[in-house]
Order: structure tokens, then sequence, then C-alpha cells
């Protein structure tokens, strides 16, 4: 427990965890970035943009496998149950922490994905440019995202991988992509901590 607080006499302190704010101006920068050189993509990714850190206060973890999707899914893309699907798990905690910020699984379509095999491969995660540059090796540009958020308490498993205390809620994100056609591209599912995490929003309305 050394990095969530200190016991003496009884008592337990809880040290603060990293906050991370999600703003929803977030998508256009990792829009924007996805047509940046290499350099510049790899110098700052979205974690960082949430929460001020440095690519070298992060730790990275990421985990492909192949599923069959099943019927939720398959109605959200729009194709077969049993549709092939490329599941990408994601965990980045800071490293003078032990928890993540969050619990992240993402989905592609794996033929779509498989275009490029260089995206089935999870060596090359952290990939600079995230998700819409990945998307645009194989011709894909993001035209909107959906982003649906609800609340409800944490499961065991949740709690423990993500060092909740006693009472605190977990918000779900379901964020889902799509591109210029209005075909669905990519549906992540984000389980994050209600006790560090802030939820901004700001609509840009256009000028009469």
């Amino acid at each position: 427990m050394a990095d969530d607080g200190q016991r003496g006499r009884g008592s337990f302190v809880r040290r603060p965890r990293t906050r991370v704010v999600r703003d929803s101006r977030r998508h256009q920068w990792e829009k924007d970035r996805a047509l940046r050189s290499f350099g510049t993509r790899a110098g700052t990714g979205a974690t960082e943009h949430d929460t001020g850190l440095d690519p070298g206060d992060l730790v990275f973890f990421a985990r492909y496998r192949t599923v069959e999707a099943p019927g939720e899914l398959a109605g959200v893309f729009g194709v077969p149950v049993g549709t092939a699907l490329l599941e990408r798990t994601y965990r980045t905690r800071y490293s003078a922490e032990t928890a993540p910020f969050s619990l992240a699984t993402s989905y592609l379509l794996h033929a779509m994905a498989a275009a490029n095999p260089d995206l089935l491969d999870e060596s090359r995660e952290p990939w600079p440019g995230g998700t819409p540059h990945q998307l645009s090796t194989v011709g894909i540009e993001i035209d909107r995202v959906e982003e649906r958020f609800t609340a409800r308490e944490p499961t065991p498993q949740e709690a423990r991988e993500l060092g909740l205390p006693a009472g605190a809620a977990v918000i779900l994100l379901r964020k889902t992509s799509y591109d210029t056609g209005g075909r669905v591209v990519d549906v992540s599912d984000v389980v994050l901590p209600g006790d560090r995490t802030e939820l901004f929003f700001t609509t840009c309305l256009e000028r009469w």
C-alpha cells in the first residue's frame, strides 16, 4: 500500500492520484495530429494531453487478440454475428502510481485493420498518432465521434485494478467513431475511475 498512502497509529492517509480531464476538444486535436510528422506524433499522445504528464512519466501496456463479434457489437458495426474483430486492450499509468488511468478496450473490424499488417502487431504500440493515424494508413478518415457516459458501482476486479477507495463509482464510456461515409470504424469501451476523472465538454457553434 506504499503507493496509495502511509499507515500510522491505526490511521490511513490516501495520497491524491493523478487527475484526468477529458475535454471534448481532444477529438479534433487527435485528428489534426494524425497528419503531423512522425516526430510530432511521437512527442505526445492523448494521455499526456489529458493529464499534463510527459511521455517519460508513463508506463504503457497493450494486448491484441482476434475475437468473434457478439450480438451487441455486431449490431453496432452492422456486420453478422461472429465477424472477426481486432480487440485491443490498453492500460496506461503514471510511473509513480500502481493503478492505470482507465481500463480501455477498443474494437476494429479485423478485415479492415488487416489491410495494413502493422495494425495487427501489438508490439508497435504505443502508436504515434493513435487510432486516427492508424486508420489513416488504411484510407479511413474519422468524421465524427459519439460518446455515451453512464455510471455504476465497480465490479470487484475493476475496483482492484483501478485502486478505487470504498464507495467510489466508475464512469463507463462507449466511444463510437464513424468515417466520412457514416460507417462505424472503431468502438471503444472505457472504464474510468470516478474519484479522479473530470469530464469537460466544449461545444463549438457555427457563427451566424
